[in-house]
Order: structure tokens, then sequence, then C-alpha cells
């Protein structure tokens, strides 16, 4: 098994930064592609960024492309999310997650583990 933990979430004003961290442990060797998901209060979970296991090649929802980064230390087995120029629309709860295939993943039935999530609050 692999266990994720979300770091990093707070409240932020409108144009601020700040930077999710996801640490994984157990079975490390298995993951490849990492991502994070979203999910606001009503709203369904949705894919925000992932990276393959390399780190070559990073996908990004359009919402928040130019304005997040996302980044992994394999070595450390961790991933990174900074996040810039944040809007009250990014206000979510924020989901690491890993999956065993090396493939562009958005949607989250795709992925094999979980964190507990990270709250991120923007206010206006």
């Amino acid at each position: 098994q692999v266990q994720l933990v979300e770091s990093g979430g707070g409240l932020v004003q409108a144009g601020g930064s700040l930077r999710l961290s996801c640490a994984a442990s157990g079975r490390t060797f298995s993951i490849r592609t990492m991502g994070w998901f979203r999910q606001a209060p009503g709203k369904e979970r949705e894919f925000v960024t992932a990276i393959s296991w390399s780190g070559s090649r990073t996908y990004y929802t359009d919402s928040v492309k130019g304005r997040f980064a996302i980044s992994r230390d394999n070595a450390k087995n961790t991933m990174l999310l900074q996040m810039n120029s944040l809007k009250p629309e990014d206000t979510a709860v924020y989901y690491c997650a890993a999956r065993n295939a090396d493939y562009d993943s958005r949607s989250w039935y795709q992925y094999d583990y979980w964190g507990q999530g990270t709250q991120v609050t923007v206010s206006s």
C-alpha cells in the first residue's frame, strides 16, 4: 500500500501564493503518475494537474495554467504544487493522488491512492 499526506493548505488573500506538499510512504516504488485534484463545497472533485514519473510531462486544467506549477522529487518521495495568483474560485479541499501507471490521467477513478486532503481558502 501507499500512504499520501498533504500539507501546506491555509487561508490566503486573492493574488497570494501557497505551496502544497504531498509526502508518499509505503510501497512508493510502485508509484508512477501523481496528481492533484480539488473539491469545492457542493461540487464534484475536479482534476487540477498531474505529472509523469520522470517529471518530463505535466498536465494542467485550463483554469490554472500559468498560475500553478507541479513538481516532484522521487528521491524524497514528495510532490509539490506551487500556486500563484490565487483566486477565490480556487477555494477547495486539495487532494494528492497517485497511480501505478504512467499515463496522462485526468479522471479521479484512474488513481489508486489518495491523501486525506488539505483546505485551501482564498479570500477576496
